[in-house]
């Protein structure tokens, strides 16, 4: 070894499954983590990336098993090593911050309580006041608005990016040799991704630790990284320094990988499925016109409520063949939006109009036509699909209950999403986050919808995959004709695949026009910092996007 290292692992096997007939999660796999360097770790599900670092952590899912190598940590091999050496290593030189924080934080105990408890582990002996001063000292280390606020609330109490700035804060308590970054803003937007990776970097540089950051992200890597591993089914495929990984890579895999992301950077995936219809003659899927929905808030049981605009005079028309992106950041009304769209929120007031009819002042019954014109795709096909039923089931469910099932339809809209019959037999379990989300646009497409609500659909997946979805909906909008919604926090997704772009914020449109005018010459300043905001596949611009800071939220 010619330099000092934090973490040295060497031939890591992980497995799963019976010994007779064990499934390698991870094969032989070694690398060294040096101090003060940031590291990506990066792949795409399944590629053992993330069973790695939580080897390290002795934190392995149950019926998962380390079967050969070691992870050593100075003279410790952490493998090998008991519970209570484990529990004096993390925290106090191994820290890890996962995906959600809210699976993390106990979400009926205050922050300080969790707070203390941590700083209590490997700091002993300490007064009240001094816990509390170091609670505080640590929020304001991450840039939180309000720390004595926020000690006092609960988990739910804080949005996305606050929930995770306190996860970082507890991580940092005992100043680590090593903070382990599990996926850590895959959930969050991108003003507040950047933000929380600029914290993160901002506190481990300022303690002197080393970063493993386990991404699928290759935008957060180019900007955050000074070394890739690439995991590909198990095993290290090639490693280097981002610079060399980007530039340079040397195999087919991580080619395919930088393809697929780059792409979707500098728009070569778009490919407009017709030209914009003339508005003035045709008659839109569906029409918003001036839609708010207000919702009261008190701010004490004592005071008269106030209203909350949560939607505030929005207006948009979906067109046939063409498809819309609606960004914005959390809270900025998107998603009551597109509940109201779907009849699931009713507006204050406003009218939303499909085929020409006010579906707001309609009974269910005198919907229930209407609503199959429109249909939505969610974020987690895992967490929208019923596991207890097979593809068939899932995609039959519309049609029955419409009366109207046919296996032949199945069939059809199956093999429209790239899913074969024999396919239909099997459970959502036992497919990959892309084919689940293939199942959920054939759920969605069964009835024959004219436009789709595409909520997310590809934030939860890999690069490659995301490519693939967005391949397929482009070609389903090219054979049906289909009118899109898109909402995304992703506006390399967006600007890949929209049409017109809608800009929201605090319940309005502060920008709606062609996609190219929006992301090329943008008018509004919040468009402007959005665009600001979003990670560049291009670690040679890591320079200037330091020196541009963005306002902490």
């Amino acid at each position: 070894m010619t330099r000092q290292q934090v973490i040295s692992v060497r031939d890591l096997v992980i497995e799963a499954g019976p010994a007779h007939a064990p499934n390698r999660l991870v094969d032989g796999v070694s690398f060294d983590i040096h101090p003060g360097e940031a590291v990506a770790l990066v792949g795409e599900s399944g590629s053992g990336k993330s069973m790695t670092v939580l080897a390290a952590m002795g934190l392995l899912p149950r019926g998962v098993r380390v079967t050969g190598g070691s992870v050593r940590l100075g003279d410790l091999d952490l493998l090998t090593a008991d519970d209570r050496s484990l529990r004096a290593v993390r925290g106090a030189d191994l820290a890890m911050v996962f995906q959600d924080p809210m699976m993390s934080l106990n979400p009926v105990m205050r922050v300080y309580t969790q707070m203390a408890e941590m700083i209590g582990l490997h700091a002993g002996g300490l007064t009240k006041d001094e816990v509390r001063s170091r609670c505080l000292e640590l929020l304001e280390s991450v840039h939180m608005p309000d720390p004595e606020r926020t000690l006092r609330s609960y988990p739910h109490e804080l949005s996305g990016g606050q929930r995770q700035r306190v996860m970082i804060a507890m991580a940092m308590a005992h100043d680590p040799r090593m903070l382990i970054a599990d996926e850590p803003t895959t959930a969050l937007d991108v003003t507040v991704q950047a933000q929380v990776m600029r914290v993160m970097q901002e506190v481990r540089e300022r303690v002197g630790s080393s970063l493993v950051l386990v991404t699928h992200d290759l935008g957060l890597v180019a900007e955050n990284a000074d070394r890739v591993l690439v995991m590909y089914r198990g095993k290290l495929v090639e490693q280097g320094t981002t610079l060399e990984i980007f530039r340079s890579p040397r195999e087919e895999y991580t080619r395919r990988l930088l393809s697929a992301v780059l792409a979707l950077g500098d728009g070569r995936v778009a490919g407009k499925a017709a030209p914009l219809p003339d508005t003035k003659r045709s008659r839109p899927v569906v029409d918003v016109e001036d839609v708010h929905v207000h919702y009261p808030i008190r701010n004490s049981w004592r005071s008269k409520p106030e209203q909350f605009r949560a939607v505030d005079g929005v207006t948009l028309r979906l067109d046939k063949g063409v498809t819309i992106g609606l960004v914005g950041e959390s809270g900025c009304g998107k998603s009551t939006l597109v509940k109201t769209i779907l009849g699931i929120q009713k507006p204050t007031s406003g009218a939303v109009y499909v085929h020409g009819r006010d579906v707001t002042r309609l009974s269910d019954r005198a919907r229930r036509p209407l609503r199959r014109a429109v249909q939505a795709v969610f974020q987690d096909p895992y967490s929208s699909l019923d596991p207890r039923l097979t593809v068939h089931e899932i995609v039959a469910e519309p049609l029955r209950i419409d009366k109207c099932y046919s296996p032949a339809r199945v069939a059809e809209v199956l093999d429209q999403v790239g899913l074969t019959t024999a396919m239909a037999r099997r459970r959502p379990a036992e497919f990959s986050g892309g084919q689940r989300q293939r199942i959920g646009i054939a759920r969605a497409l069964a009835l024959r919808p004219e436009a789709l609500i595409l909520d997310e659909p590809t934030s939860a997946l890999d690069v490659s995959i995301q490519a693939q979805v967005l391949d397929l909906l482009r070609d389903l909008q090219r054979e049906l004709g289909l009118a899109y919604l898109f909402v995304s926090h992703d506006l390399a997704v967006v600007r890949s695949l929209a049409d017109e772009v809608a800009v929201m914020r605090r319940g309005r449109f502060v920008e709606y026009g062609p996609a190219e005018q929006v992301f090329g010459d943008p008018q509004h300043e919040y468009t402007r910092m959005l665009l600001d905001s979003a990670p560049v596949p291009d670690p040679s611009r890591r320079a200037v996007r330091r020196a541009d800071e963005v306002a902490v939220a």
